[in-house]
């Protein structure tokens, strides 16, 4: 997790050690259910932690802000961002049992207390949060048109409230029907790594 540290010196020990817990805990779970890539597990810390922690680079959530993670997988990027600001409330959704499953078991082990994993598609979600993050779900205005009613207005952030998500390659067409109101960062202004070429956060306000 050096790199990690690298680009985050300001987490605390018990930070630090949480997120060394992950990579043993991901490869003893993907063992049994694929939850991650085979060939992908090996990049853990730089796929999947740091491309999470891009949107920590973008906003510093408050304390007390409520925090989705729609299509979370196996808990990215909600179990790193939730590990960065243990302050805040995250709510890891996903359809699949089996990867909530694995979610839920892994926030378990690191004794995250600020975490809240459901089973539930996002169509059928009542709830109401600060802001809905995503990683690589689906397209831009199918994820707005899921999660709109899901994002209370206003907000207490640098950011208002909205939507967050992690996309790449070419977004054009995706961003077109938000272009009035769409940030858009690219991560390898971040990291120096070059995963990240074509990577951006994507910031919508609702």
């Amino acid at each position: 997790m050096e790199i990690i540290a690298q680009y985050f010196p300001e987490l605390t020990q018990a930070q630090r050690q949480q997120l060394a817990e992950l990579e043993p805990l991901y490869r003893t779970w993907n063992a049994q259910i694929n939850v991650i890539s085979r060939k992908d597990i090996d990049n853990l810390a730089v796929h999947h932690i740091l491309h999470s922690l891009a949107i920590a680079r973008v906003i510093q959530f408050a304390s007390g802000t409520t925090i989705m993670d729609i299509g979370t997988g196996g808990g990215f990027p909600g179990i790193p961002l939730a590990i960065m600001f243990p302050k805040c409330r995250f709510t890891l959704v996903d359809s699949i049992a089996k990867k909530t499953k694995v979610t839920a078991e892994v926030a378990r082990a690191i004794g995250l207390q600020n975490v809240e994993v459901i089973t539930s598609r996002a169509e059928d979600l009542k709830h109401q949060w600060d802001f809905v993050v995503s990683r690589a779900v689906a397209p831009l205005p199918k994820l707005m048109n899921w999660t709109e009613k899901n994002i209370k207005p206003g907000g207490m952030n640098s950011l208002p409230n909205g939507l967050i998500c992690l996309k790449g390659g070419d977004i054009k067409d995706e961003l077109k029907p938000y272009q009035k109101w769409v940030t858009k960062w690219s991560i390898d202004n971040f990291f120096e790594d070059e995963y990240f070429t074509e990577k951006y956060v994507i910031h919508i306000p609702v």
